[in-house]
């Protein structure tokens, strides 16, 4: 059931995303957990993401854990358990190294990729299959969760109109993507915390097999300067999946909540 971590990697996507000023949206301690529901009734499964420090050949960087597993009646017959994690400057936001290791039902990849941000090149160890390649890469690319973080403290949110569009450049496992992701405007929202207003978005994704349309996802951000991810919703080709915060700590900044 690949639905549950394509919507762990759309928490990601939406996780990290989106700032209004040159204050950093994040910092590290910052940790977030998500429950996730399959057609609103069967829990199906969990996600955290971590923000940690390190450095890489002397360069100060975030490491950036995320986790995602299946939980319940789900994981007795299609049992996930995924880790990613992204190596990237601190101030650039741009990454040094990722890494990928899942099992999704039995499908399992291992692989690691170390990024010259000076080449352009990619460095990819697939683990699993003992193979190693080097690829050409586009200028300050972006790995799937570096992706996120840049967009959270680089996205002009003051400046954008509802039908307007951001896009990147992002690598993911041995290839380039073209990352697209369109405004909806703000909505007020109840959460776990009480009402928050928030920004809408809409990531662009294949359909096909899992998802119904290109616009198949929604996800919905805190409108403050932690840009929190709050929501996020896919309708797949059988059922939908959502995804909501149930716990935080580390926030940069004062979590705004409406208060009636």
């Amino acid at each position: 059931m690949k639905k549950s971590i394509l919507l762990i990697l759309a928490i990601s996507f939406s996780l990290h995303m989106f700032a209004q000023d040159q204050t950093s949206s994040f910092k590290a301690g910052e940790w977030f957990k998500f429950k996730m529901s399959y057609s609103g009734f069967f829990k199906a499964g969990n996600a955290t993401l971590q923000v940690n420090e390190t450095n890489i050949g002397g360069k100060p960087v975030y490491h950036v854990i995320g986790k995602g597993w299946t939980t319940g009646a789900i994981k007795w017959f299609f049992k996930v358990e995924d880790r990613y994690e992204s190596y990237f400057d601190k101030s650039k936001i741009i990454p040094y190294k990722f890494i990928r290791k899942i099992d999704e039902g039995g499908h399992t990849k291992d692989l690691e990729i170390k990024f010259d941000q000076t080449k352009h090149e990619a460095f990819i160890t697939d683990k699993k299959h003992k193979t190693e390649k080097t690829v050409s890469v586009a200028p300050n690319v972006q790995d799937m969760v570096s992706t996120f973080y840049y967009l959270r403290n680089h996205m002009d949110i003051d400046n954008l109109k509802p039908g307007d569009e951001v896009k990147l450049d992002m690598f993911f496992d041995e290839e380039s993507y073209g990352f697209k992701l369109k405004y909806l405007g703000t909505e007020v929202i109840k959460t776990e915390f009480g009402k928050v207003n928030t920004l809408m978005f809409r990531p662009y994704v294949m359909a096909g097999r899992v998802f119904k349309e290109e616009e198949s996802l929604t996800l919905w951000v805190s409108n403050d300067k932690n840009k929190i991810p709050l929501r996020i919703k896919a309708d797949l080709a059988v059922g939908s999946l959502r995804a909501d915060l149930e716990a935080y700590k580390g926030l940069s900044h004062p979590f705004k909540i409406i208060i009636d």
